[in-house]
């Protein structure tokens, strides 16, 4: 078996090894670290390669999928959305784990295969004559693409509500959202629904140009594109602490039938607890304090703490920790003794644990950039 190496079958060729060759290095650091997420994206990056053979084999001049195993199931389009949700679910929650229910986001996928499979092994001849009798006149394969794109577009929406969720409950647990990726978790949703946009736009234009093989390849060479960023970036984005969250128990925006029902009296109680504490102890110059470290040292739950924040302070746990520490850098920048240190260091010294994150804190707790304050 000859493969011919050209400009259209070389990238795929290379996208489809990197594919491969990352997928094996997730699978080991999730069976070293006992980290489901890194094995989910292994089998996500596999299931993207498999959107690339066809091409990658039919510009290398091999045909084996279209002799000997035509009509055999040839991609996983139908598993990679909810691989894309379940590994969110995964990194979000360290604690997730598969259970029996969760069978059924496989099932489309299951039918596709066996439905394919059943056809398959009656053998060359019956292929031929199922295709030109059935499938194709009967319009089975037009609902596969169907059933394709309502897959996509469901879990694409399952997923921007889940990472939506996600982004509202950070904030009201860490002080240092900043370790918690934002960015990686967006990125790899926006790819993917760049690939799906791209993919379906070149569907389109071939069903209205009748675009020939090698043409019709421009949304591949993306998705090669794709797994070299998702596998590169993936790989060495570092992962963020131990996560909890369960979008189950999270609804937004903020709502009183939501909140702890605490009376009058009690919330000046423990506010007046909480001011003790942050005085006291400044548990704020600790970069990756969370509401969870704060309501122990108060002897409470987080949802009350949670409660009494947003009620007495009109803010999430983020901004009130954030503003004490705001205000620790004001005192700190007239400290003659911290002369020594640049408006970065001081920051530092109070408590954030980036420039980024103190920029923006300052910012949004004075109006001004730490450098225009001074």
């Amino acid at each position: 078996m000859h493969f011919d190496f050209n400009p259209y079958s070389t990238p795929l060729l290379f996208g489809f090894a990197q594919g491969w060759i990352y997928a094996v290095l997730f699978w080991i650091r999730g069976w070293r670290h006992e980290r489901l997420s890194d094995t989910l994206f292994g089998l996500l990056l596999v299931a993207c390669t498999f959107d690339l053979w066809e091409y990658m084999l039919g510009f290398g001049g091999v045909e084996i999928l279209w002799k000997e195993l035509e009509f055999f199931p040839r991609n996983f389009s139908l598993l990679l959305p909810p691989l894309v949700w379940f590994y969110l679910k995964s990194q979000f929650n360290s604690d997730f784990r598969f259970q029996r229910s969760d069978l059924i986001h496989a099932l489309p996928f299951v039918v596709f295969a066996l439905y394919h499979i059943l056809v398959f092994a009656q053998g060359p001849a019956f292929v031929t004559y199922w295709k030109d009798t059935i499938h194709y006149p009967y319009g089975i394969v037009h609902l596969e693409a169907l059933v394709i794109f309502f897959v996509q577009v469901l879990y694409f929406y399952k997923t921007y509500r889940l990472y939506k969720k996600y982004r509202y409950w950070t904030p009201l647990q860490f002080s240092d959202t900043e370790s918690v990726s934002f960015r990686w978790f967006r990125n790899f949703i926006l790819a993917f629904l760049a690939s799906g946009i791209l993919g379906w736009s070149m569907t389109l234009i071939d069903m209205w140009l009748d675009l020939d093989f090698w043409h019709d390849w421009w949304d591949e060479l993306f998705n090669a594109g794709l797994i070299y960023y998702l596998s590169i970036a993936g790989y060495a984005q570092p992962q963020p602490r131990k996560l909890h969250f369960v979008s189950e128990m999270v609804v937004e925006p903020q709502s009183e039938n939501r909140q702890e029902k605490i009376s009058e009296a009690e919330m000046e109680s423990w506010d007046y607890l909480l001011k003790q504490l942050m005085h006291a102890e400044k548990p704020y110059l600790e970069p990756e304090l969370t509401i969870a470290d704060l309501a122990r040292r108060l002897q409470t739950n987080a949802s009350v703490l949670s409660t009494v924040i947003n009620k007495v302070y009109g803010k999430n746990f983020n901004d009130f920790v954030n503003a004490y520490r705001v205000e620790s850098v004001k005192t700190m920048m007239k400290n003659p003794e911290a002369a020594h240190l640049s408006l970065l260091g001081i920051g530092l010294e109070c408590g954030f644990n980036s420039k980024s994150t103190f920029n923006r804190a300052f910012k949004k707790a004075t109006g001004m950039s730490p450098s225009e304050f001074v």
